[in-house]
């Protein structure tokens, strides 16, 4: 393994396990910090991917502006948690299935990506090329 893959891997369980603690964190103010975290480790990946340009504006536009307006809010808002848990286990059935039609559609990538499935012959980039440039 290359060291890009290894970095791609690192940033991959970060953006993971940033997302997962998102919707896990009990408290409003750790999930909004989580979730800059995600949009951090996120853009990571696309530079990995030569996506210079997507990476920045991702930054700039929702770590800039956005998570700072969610941290605002949530930071002045009384929130009561009894009754955001209210009506939790009418509503996880719905949930669990969505997660896990998510959950196949996200594995169905890394089988496309490695040959698994079959799927259109996509050419190569030349060697020096840059999305930014183009």
């Amino acid at each position: 393994m290359d060291a890009k893959t290894a970095i791609f891997y690192i940033f991959a369980l970060v953006t993971v396990f940033a997302a997962s603690r998102v919707i896990t964190a009990r408290n409003p103010v750790h999930s909004v910090l989580f979730l800059v975290l995600t949009f951090v480790s996120a853009p990571a990946i696309g530079l990995l991917l030569q996506a210079e340009f997507l990476a920045i504006v991702l930054v700039l536009v929702y770590v800039g502006a956005v998570m700072v307006l969610f941290l605002f809010v949530v930071m002045m808002l009384d929130i009561d948690m009894a009754q955001m848990r209210h009506g939790f286990w009418k509503t996880l059935p719905v949930a669990l299935l969505v997660g896990t039609v998510m959950v196949i559609e996200l594995s169905l990538v890394p089988w496309v990506q490695f040959g698994l499935v079959k799927s259109s012959n996509v050419p190569a980039l030349p060697p020096n090329y840059s999305n930014t440039a183009a």
